[in-house]
């Protein structure tokens, strides 16, 4: 299926926005937020320590009397310096971002989006690395696709085995604090992705400039799942 197939497929998928949140939270308390290189308010930030990441994304969201901050789908972000995990034997630096992020408190629960069954499972513990992730599998009209879940707690491993059934709507998961979510503020990455290519538990959330195109088509926005900037 051709990217633009597949988007208009997903699109599709349901006639309402899917929430991998609470679903009473509204759009409006959805806050976007710029992480990238051209954020001239980030240059004077030292966004390598947690703290002050989290200061800058917490009072973005409180200005704007919102509930948790989004963004980052095809952002290239400088944050991934700090970490040689995005720059391993000196190859071309990964800084572009796969998914979408939302940052919002440990422990807040995460929920399924679609029906679908646990593809895998792992701690990716690398620094600044995902930490616990799952990578549901979805059917839809015979369409195989996947998402996957990144930052959560090591308590959402516990329970969780291949093939286990999930269905939409229900929670599966909580998201991890900064002891063991790869270093960073409080966040879900969640990424759609079409083809797996033989990871478990793992699939690259950033890439390079080199690889931008093949990734961004394996891996579209998740805007047309969760549907925040209608």
């Amino acid at each position: 299926m051709s990217s633009t197939h597949f988007k208009d497929f997903l699109k599709n998928s349901s006639s309402k926005p899917l929430r991998v949140l609470n679903p009473d939270i509204p759009n409006s308390k959805y806050i976007p937020i710029d992480l990238s290189v051209n954020n001239a308010q980030l240059h004077t930030l030292d966004v390598s320590k947690v703290s002050v990441l989290q200061n800058y994304i917490q009072n973005q969201v409180n200005q704007h009397s919102g509930l948790l901050a989004y963004g980052g789908y095809n952002e290239v972000r400088d944050i991934y310096k700090r970490s040689h995990h995005f720059n391993e034997n000196g190859a071309t630096e990964r800084n572009i971002h796969l998914g979408v992020d939302l940052w919002i408190a440990a422990e807040t629960p995460i929920f399924c989006p679609l029906d679908a069954i646990v593809h895998s499972f792992k701690n990716n513990t690398n620094f600044g690395d995902y930490g616990p992730t799952i990578i549901l599998k979805h059917t839809i009209n015979e369409v195989e696709f996947n998402t996957l879940y990144g930052h959560l707690s090591l308590a959402s491993l516990n329970n969780i085995e291949t093939g286990k059934p999930i269905r939409q709507g229900e929670p599966f998961a909580t998201l991890g604090d900064t002891t063991v979510n790869g270093d960073y503020p409080p966040h879900l990455h969640f990424q759609i992705i079409k083809d797996l290519q033989g990871y478990k538990g793992d699939y690259p959330g950033v890439c390079n400039k080199k690889d931008l195109e093949f990734y961004l088509d394996n891996c579209p926005n998740p805007e047309v799942l969760l549907r925040l900037e209608l």
